[in-house]
């Protein structure tokens, strides 16, 4: 685990180097400075020594300026190598993600993917911090600190030893209590997020269905259950810093006791029981410091193997040692096709599909909800991996295209696409960034988009909020239509994407379609019937099977399916009226 994080410190590995080397000089001028106070109060002090005085003074005071120069820059290049080595991890791991399939993202869930980004990369640098810093300077300061403890009374420096012991076993006891506990806190982190994020985006509903008491009740459960997690974990680590503090003050009495009796009887001076005095709070100082950046590791720990998680996960879909760079034309080819998303045999959600759609053609696609119409579409542009069965594209199997060659040729709007903060024409050019204003124009003139842009006081150059939450739900689809047409794919998908648009608009798209895009091959989802009728064929899905496949007029009398939908919803019209 640490050998795959460290992989991210790269360029920062200089500062992660240097830090060590300017903690170890600083902490040398530390335990030196004691040493040197005890000499002044022996040798120049109590001897009345004004010239040992001065010289010893002038050493402390350049030690001091040392010990300051070292400990400024150990702090410099400890936040550099810290926040580089955060900033690199992030990337590394954000780049992981964008190569997940959705199987991969599934398996994680978006609000896991959230709190491992931020939550667990800020956990994971601070520790970090602590080790190049901290985790240098305590052990030097307590091995140095009993060094000259020793060199100056080893009699009374037996006292640190007897004591030792007593601190390990009760920090090993800590480490092991705490850490199951923190491991349940971050996975509860990760539902905490997704509720936030699921009212976040939702609370246009929330607040329709009046359901805020509801919300914050399920935020509260959560939060309730983090904070009896946190303050279980708190309560046990609790005990380390007045376990420190008793442990160094009942050294330091101990040291008194036995330091005046040992003045007393003339085997020891007082600098040196002033020198052991010190040497004891620095022990204590680094003590509490190492119990500290053990908390932190502690609760790193588990932060750290979330994150190696994300970096060690294979994405699902790969690209081919040679993958063929380009799509010859729109033909599509299910040849048995079936799918789970669990990869799974026995829980397809598609069955044995056979289905040839000819270059150019329009096919509609018709089913109840749960149908798999969407997975069906999903994997032409291979947003998953058939799980039996072949699929073409061109006449090639679609995990022998490169991944961008092929999901450039097919562009799917969804029936619930996404808008990005900033223009319309920024949100347009997602799909050709090379694209002119006269390519723009066409493509929302196609999709009748155009009429509403011209009407913005700003036109292309309105900027669209987060969601696209300030256009209306038909103008969002048209905009994202016109985003796919701009790709100037050779198979053009229709997810229910006409879904928020009358049905006088609906038909003006398909016939630009028709006319404009004659070789694009165009698959319609729809619930309308009369969204599809006019496609070259209609296939009808029921279960993950294909039920029927015809023209509109063929399915009307071979498919039971077809007839329903189509008599329902002329019967709903003619009851309208």
């Amino acid at each position: 685990m640490i050998k795959k994080l460290a992989k991210s410190i790269r360029e920062y590995k200089k500062d992660t180097i240097l830090t060590p080397v300017f903690v170890i000089g600083e902490v040398f001028m530390e335990i030196l400075i004691p040493f040197l106070l005890g000499k002044l109060i022996d040798d120049g002090i109590t001897a009345s020594n004004l010239k040992v005085i001065l010289i010893l003074g002038a050493i402390l005071i350049v030690a001091a300026l040392f010990s300051l120069f070292f400990g400024v820059n150990a702090g410099k290049t400890a936040a550099r190598a810290g926040a580089g080595f955060a900033k690199n991890l992030r990337q590394d791991m954000y780049e992981k993600v964008q190569k997940f399939s959705f199987y991969n993202i599934d398996k994680f869930s978006t609000s896991s993917i959230v709190t491992r980004l931020t939550t667990d990369i800020t956990n994971v640098e601070m520790a970090f911090m602590s080790i190049i810093r901290g985790a240098v300077r305590s052990p030097l300061t307590i091995i140095f600190s009993f060094a000259m403890a020793f060199v100056t009374n080893s009699r009374i420096a037996l006292i640190f030893l007897g004591l030792a012991p007593i601190l390990g076993f009760l920090l090993i006891w800590i480490a092991k209590t705490a850490h199951p506990i923190f491991e349940r806190v971050f996975n509860t982190y990760d539902d905490l997020n997704n509720v936030v994020q699921e009212n976040v985006k939702g609370v246009r509903v929330v607040k329709s269905f009046v359901q805020e008491d509801y919300e914050i009740e399920k935020f509260e459960k959560i939060s309730d259950s983090i904070y009896k997690d946190f303050s279980k974990a708190e309560a046990i680590l609790a005990f380390n810093s007045p376990l420190m503090q008793f442990t160094i003050y009942l050294i330091i009495t101990l040291i008194s006791w036995f330091g005046a009796k040992f003045i007393v009887s003339g085997t020891m001076t007082t600098g040196e029981i002033t020198s052991l005095i010190t040497y004891a709070m620095s022990i204590l100082n680094a003590l509490m410091m190492l119990s500290m950046i053990f908390v932190t590791i502690i609760i790193s720990t588990e932060s750290a193997r979330r994150i190696v998680e994300i970096l060690d996960e294979i994405p699902d879909i790969q690209n081919p040692e040679n993958p063929i760079m380009n799509v010859k034309n729109g033909d599509i080819d299910f040849d048995d096709v079936s799918f789970s998303y669990t990869k799974d045999e026995n829980r397809l959600c598609l069955k044995n599909i056979n289905l040839k759609i000819k270059s150019g053609e329009t096919i509609g696609i018709i089913g109840g909800t749960g149908s798999s119409k969407t997975t069906l579409i999903s994997l032409i542009s291979r947003l998953y991996d058939v799980t039996k069965g072949e699929l073409k594209v061109g006449g090639v199997n679609v995990k022998d295209y490169d991944l961008k060659t092929l999901r450039d040729e097919v562009a799917v709007v969804l029936q619930k696409n996404e808008l990005f903060t900033g223009t319309i024409k920024d949100n347009l050019k997602w799909g050709n960034k090379e694209a002119t204003d006269e390519e723009i124009i066409e493509a929302c003139k196609l999709a009748q988009a155009d009429e509403f842009i011209q009407n913005f006081p700003d036109k292309y150059d309105t900027y669209i909020e987060e969601g696209g939450t300030n256009v209306s739900g038909g103008q969002k689809q048209r905009l994202c239509i016109a985003r796919a047409i701009l790709k100037k794919p050779k198979i053009l998908i229709l997810d229910d994407s006409t879904s928020a648009v009358d049905t006088k608009t609906d038909s003006l798209i398909r016939k630009a379609f028709h006319e404009n895009i004659p070789n694009v091959t165009k698959i319609i989802i729809a619930q309308r019937v009369n969204s599809v009728e006019d496609s070259d064929r209609i296939i009808v899905l029921d279960n993950g099977e294909i039920s029927g496949i015809g023209t509109h007029n063929e399915l009307l009398k071979t498919n039971e399916i077809y007839k329903d939908v189509y008599y329902s919803q002329v019967k709903g019209e003619e009851d309208g009226d």
